[in-house]
């Protein structure tokens, strides 16, 4: 070695023969992204993981246990086959799960999954469609104990699934779950279905219980080419979607997606609804506040490169109606929203503001002297105005009633003078610009701000 580098003088050909091993090495110790050890990359192999569909993890409250018999005192699910459809943003040929342990009271025995397709590509059905199953592993392994507050991501599976179509999941737990802290999320709009025993590749589950929620699983996740990303909604019962129609997927993320997928450049945007009833920007209320969970549910999402804040209502709502206590909390949010920026900044995703949306009328929200009012127009002064956000989507001036500004327009109202109907989540996703979602270069000092 020192013959070769005195002949040449410098370390220049020594430099580029420790960058081809180094470029070789790539393609052999990396087989998780999708690329079998030893293989030459080809570009139809180039891609990345992105979440295509995702669900907020929550602990579940007493009332969205999973009803008799599959709750029992510190057991849950204990012989039983869970299954469950969800609906994903982006297709693929490539799958992965995962399941979360978040808030569960011990480890979260898992004995068997399966993937297949729901009868009629319907969303919560109890049954599928015969010869579409397939088992799902991790590290080649059917069952997986996921630890307390843990999440397990499955291995990669060859399934092929369009964009905006419904993926059914089927688990069973052999042991079930020993404690009463489960992972779950209440507000699924979607129908699972419950029977005791191994049912996991069965077609259909005659006598099984439904319920309208989703237990354990947490994201899916696809490969896919380099030009597909995510957007996340960060949000409360607004974008989870209180109003709209069980099994209809019409919350207006959901619509949204539909109208993303006629675009051309935008039909690549996986739309990640990280959404809970009664969440708050603040201070925990059902599930972690907002500021606690932007880690575990954006930055930590595969593929996000958008992120879009339509929350604060709630905190507004739960403040005392006094004039100091409403000063502070719109404070305290715009405070908090430059916090969600600049640590979304960081990590290079664009972050996009929604205004606040009318809640006149609502009880308990409302209050006569209008204090809660002025708060809300403080905030969405400040979203508005103050340039922080990569972009700004005024919800506000979509969905308020031209005549009563304080009020939603009642042709969007569900009937509590707060929450929509699908009408009025058509409206709020209609004014989302597409173009928000289109790949650009970021501009100079993108996230020193």
């Amino acid at each position: 070695m020192k013959r070769f580098m005195s002949a040449y003088g410098n370390h220049t050909i020594v430099k580029l023969a420790i960058a081809a091993v180094l470029a070789v090495a790539v393609v052999t110790v990396y087989p998780a992204l999708g690329v079998a050890t030893g293989v030459t990359v080809t570009p139809a192999m180039k891609g990345h993981w992105v979440n295509s569909w995702v669900s907020m993890p929550q602990l579940t409250e007493p009332n969205n246990m999973p009803p008799a018999p599959f709750t029992q005192d510190n057991l849950v699910m204990a012989d039983a086959t869970l299954r469950q459809t969800v609906r994903v943003t982006i297709g693929g040929g490539q799958l992965r799960l995962r399941f979360s342990n978040a808030f569960g009271g011990t480890a979260l025995p898992i004995t068997k999954v399966s993937i297949a397709l729901p009868a009629g590509g319907q969303a919560g059905v109890g049954s599928i469609q015969a010869g579409t199953a397939r088992p799902v592993t991790f590290q080649g392994r059917p069952s997986v104990s996921i630890p307390v507050g843990a999440l397990a991501v499955s291995d990669p599976l060859n399934f092929k699934v369009a964009a905006g179509t419904n993926l059914t999941v089927t688990v069973y737990l052999a042991q079930g779950q020993a404690s009463n802290n489960i992972t779950s999320h209440p507000g699924s709009r979607t129908t699972s279905h419950l029977l005791a025993g191994d049912h996991v590749t069965d077609v259909d589950l005659p006598g099984a219980t439904p319920t309208d929620h989703w237990y354990f699983l947490s994201g899916v996740e696809t490969w896919a080419k380099d030009g597909t990303a995510a957007a996340v909604m960060l949000g409360d019962s607004l974008t989870d979607g209180r109003g709209s129609t069980t099994n209809m997927n019409n919350r207006w993320p959901d619509q949204l997606l539909d109208r993303l997928r006629t675009r051309h450049g935008a039909d690549e945007v996986a739309i990640l609804n990280q959404a809970a009833g009664g969440n708050r920007v603040l201070n925990d209320g059902l599930g972690p506040n907002a500021l606690a969970r932007v880690d575990r549910d954006v930055l930590a999402q595969s593929g996000v490169e958008w992120l879009l804040v339509f929350e604060g209502v709630n905190d507004i709502g739960t403040a005392d109606a006094t004039a100091a206590a409403q000063q502070q909390v719109a404070a305290d949010l715009i405070a908090a929203y430059e916090q969600i920026i600049l640590r979304a900044h960081a990590q290079g995703i664009r972050v996009y503001g929604a205004t606040l949306t009318a809640f006149g009328g609502n009880s308990p929200y409302d209050d006569p002297a209008g204090y809660r009012e002025a708060a809300r127009q403080r905030v969405n002064q400040w979203i508005r105005s103050s340039r922080r956000f990569d972009a700004v989507i005024d919800f506000d001036k979509v969905t308020r009633d031209p005549a009563n500004p304080r009020q939603l327009l009642p042709a969007y109202d569900v009937g509590d003078h707060l929450h929509f109907n699908p009408t009025g989540y058509k409206a709020i996703a209609d004014s989302v610009p597409a173009g928000l979602f289109r790949r650009s270069p970021l501009p100079p000092g993108f996230g020193f701000n």
